[in-house]
This record gives C-alpha cells, structure tokens and sequence, in this order.
C-alpha cells in the first residue's frame, strides 16, 4: 500500500481494497526530498504530514505490523521495496495534481516492468472528475449545476465509507517482515521549522475535532461558519488535505446530522472541495495560468512594498491584517479571510493571484492545489465561477459585518487593543484625542491604509475592464 494523501486506516478505499485480496499488505510511504525541500511546500504542512506519519506508525505498530519509510524518488524507490518484500502488487489512491497525475504514470511503468501489477483507488474526492459530467458529457465549469448533478448523484448512489484495517490486521504484514525503517524525520531535516502553534495531526485528533464539530457546531454552521472570532468551522482541511479522515465518512456523518442548514451548507462546502478537484483533473492548466483566457492580460503591478505588506499584516486594513497574522502564526486562515485577504492583494494592490496563491501554499497546513487555486482565481475573477471582476470587496465593510465588534481583529493585533469599536476596522478616522487615548495613532503605533479603497477600485475596474472588455469576450 502505496500511502500519500490518505495517512489513515479508516474509510482508505486503496488499503481496504489491499487487504481484501492479499495475502499480506505492507504499508509504504516515500519521502521525496526534491518535494519537501521545494518552493511548492512549506514548514506547516510538513510539519501536519510528519506528524500524522508518526500517528499513523504508532497505531500501525499497535496492530503488530509497521510503516516502512523509504526516502527517494517514488519511481526508484517504489520498485527497490517490491523487490526486496517480493511484492506483486502496489495499490495506491489517486491524486489530482498534474505532478502527482506524472509521476504515478512513471511509477506504474517501472513497477510494471519489474512484474508488479499496480492498483488506483478513488479516494481522496467523494466522486471522480469523470463522475459528475453533463449531459453532453463534458465537465462542469459552473459550481451551481455542478452541486446539482452532485446531490442528485448522492440521493441514488451514496457513496459507503471502508471499513477501518483494523479489522484486517492479519493482512499487514507483521513488522519483523517489513525489516528496519527509518524514524519518521523533523521538518529541520528539511530545512523547515516546527511550531506548536501549527494544527495537530493524526486520525485519532481528526475524529475528535470532527467529533466535537458534529456535536457543537455542525446546527448552527450557516452562521457560524463567516465570523473569524468564533469556532464555527469543522476545522478539518488539513485532516482532508493529509486524508487523516476520509471523505465519505465526513458526507456520511452530515448527511445523518439531519436536512437542517447547518448540515447542508457543510456539504456544500464539500461538493466546492470536489468541484475544484475535477476542475483541476479536467483542465490541468489552472495549475499555472487563469482558467479564463482573458485573464492573461491583465495588468498585473510589481508591487514590492504592497506586497511586504500584504505578506507582515501591516497594510492598514485591520481585517485584512488580521487575517495575515493568522495565517502566519498559526499555519490556518479561516475562509471568509482567505477571500477577503486574496481580493485585496489581486484587486487593491493589483498583484498577480500566483503570488498569493504560492505564499498561501507555503504557509497552511491544509495546503492543496486545487482548493487553493480555485480559491485565489474566484477572488481575482480570473478562474471558472469566478467573482465578477467588478464586484470589490469593501474590506471595512468585510470586517465591520463579520467581525462586528473587532473580537477577532484585536486579538490578532494588539495594537488595536483600546481602540473603540466605531473605529477598529477603520483607526485611521479616529480623531486625534481618542487616538492618543486608544495609543493607536496612525502610522505611529498601526500603519495608515497603503492604498485608498475607492481609488484602488478605480484602478481595478479600470485594469480589469480592458483585459474583459467586449473586444475580449471571444477569448472568456
């Protein structure tokens, strides 16, 4: 078993599928130094990875089997394993990422050649790029009839979570068989830092948080899940991102909570998880220039102070900030601020969504491709289902309405501590004497706006109207 982004036991459809037709199942995972050292990754997510690696060893080893870890490039190392267990198939769960989508063909040409047959499961989305098609056959580049087609799917074909290996455990291979393995490493060991401020990893914490969610939040989600200062989202992407729980068990477990909104507003946010997935498996090319073909000549500026700000949460606008520090101190970005703060930086600053959407990639923890860059190109108009270009996010007006009484804005910046809520998501009008009294004086104790919102508009629409003018639409 080939494991990669699915490091559980539970509801692994390529594991459970192992177990059922052999005779003994040993446990893989390839540590790919080119991967964990590149710009594509960054501290928080090796460190969730490692972790969940180590998780996964200790319930392995309580079974009496072992999760052997081999360093390398998979299509070397892969087949150096199979020769040395005398292995005859290698079963794995697909990933969507162009990467991941060449390297697996690689893979199987070697393994295939050495003799060894080579199995792909569907694990990591509830329903397959080619699942969900219209009627002409082609894939949905609009979410809304895409989540359609989807619960019309799941109301006649559920799909029915594994059962856990644990019920197999006669099949993994007992570790005195599986021989010597490596520990499982530090991020130091690739040159990426350890926080015990990052989310904490492993099957068992996914079923709790998911447990409490289920419990505490899931009723009352619709409203929750858009106000940063309170704990109102299931907290679970990086547990999908590193598959430490499973998809059809997370549809199911809604699905029972009830018809209520809360529940099916969560599922909603699913089925975006898997349209985006599709969009990234059907039309790879996201991967590296805007879905709407329009978009590649937009204006993008080399704002290098505009970015540094952006990037150290000092741009003046406290939402905006705030939800920066968060990223950067915790390896986590609630939602709503993940578009607040990727609108700002392609529509006020006018930088190319490809930079935020790497430095996103280099700072969560639940770090995926598609997610992310679906995401960043429907905040910068640029992607399928995509924001209209001309719809700005006012970000005072972001913050005012769901941060209401700054709770979440002052815990993130202390400097906003005293200031009265009139004017914590706008310090800069504050009159001089309340200023002095709050110690918030603009550009002394909290940087002033970088950038007029109305004149950022302008800009904008200005930018983006060229590039998606009518002489342009034939290319949308």
């Amino acid at each position: 078993m080939w494991l990669r982004r699915d490091l559980r036991l539970d509801d692994n459809a390529a594991l459970s599928r192992a177990c059922a037709v052999s005779d003994a199942v040993v446990p893989v995972f390839v540590l790919d130094p080119a991967l964990l050292r590149g710009d594509r990754v960054g501290a928080p997510i090796v460190q969730f990875f490692f972790d969940a690696l180590a998780a996964l060893r200790a319930d392995l080893r309580a079974l009496g089997s072992d999760l052997a870890l081999v360093e390398g490039a998979a299509v070397e190392e892969l087949p150096r394993i199979a020769r040395r267990l005398e292995v005859q198939s290698v079963f794995y769960n697909e990933d969507y990422e162009p990467s991941a989508v060449e390297r697996d063909v690689a893979v199987t040409r070697a393994l295939n050649a050495a003799g060894v047959g080579v199995h792909a499961s569907l694990d990591h989305v509830y329903y397959g790029a080619d699942d969900i098609l219209k009627d002409d056959g082609t894939p949905y580049t609009v979410f809304t009839p895409y989540k359609r087609r989807w619960r019309a799917r799941h109301d006649e074909d559920p799909r029915v979570p594994f059962p856990s290996a644990i019920e197999a455990r006669k099949t993994l291979l007992p570790a005195a068989d599986i021989g010597a393995s490596r520990d499982v490493p530090a991020p130091e060991d690739y040159g990426q830092a350890t926080s015990q401020n990052n989310p904490a990893a492993g099957e068992r914490v996914a079923k709790r948080v998911f447990t409490t969610f289920l419990r505490e939040r899931i009723e009352a989600y619709e409203a929750g899940r858009n106000v940063p200062a309170i704990d109102g989202t299931s907290v679970l992407s990086p547990h999908l991102r590193a598959g430490t729980i499973g998809i059809r068990r997370c549809v199911e477990a809604a699905s029972a909570a009830g018809a209520g909104i809360g529940p099916r507003t969560w599922v909603d946010e699913l089925i975006w998880r898997d349209f985006y997935q599709q969009i990234l498996r059907n039309f790879p090319r996201v991967a590296v220039e805007p879905f709407r073909t329009a978009a590649a000549s937009i204006a993008w500026r080399d704002d290098a102070a505009g970015w540094r700000a952006w990037t150290d949460g000092e741009t003046g606008y406290p939402i905006v900030d705030a939800a920066m520090r968060q990223l950067n101190t915790t390896g986590w970005m609630h939602n709503r601020l993940r578009m607040i703060a990727a609108s700002f930086l392609t529509k006020h600053l006018l930088i190319d969504y490809r930079r935020g959407e790497r430095y996103f990639e280099q700072h969560l923890a639940d770090a995926d491709l598609a997610a992310n860059n679906g995401g960043w190109q429907w905040s910068a108009s640029t992607g399928t289902d995509a924001v209209p270009y001309f719809r700005f996010f006012n970000p005072v007006l972001q913050g005012k309405r769901f941060d209401p009484d700054g709770r979440f804005v002052r815990r993130m910046i202390p400097q906003l501590a005293r200031v009265p809520d009139a004017y914590v998501h706008e310090p800069w009008t504050m009159p001089p004497l309340i200023a002095a009294e709050a110690r918030c004086v603009a550009d002394r104790d909290y940087p002033a706006p970088i950038v007029d919102h109305a004149a950022a508009r302008e800009r904008a629409l200005a930018i983006f109207g060229t590039a998606f003018s009518p002489s342009s639409a034939r290319r949308l």
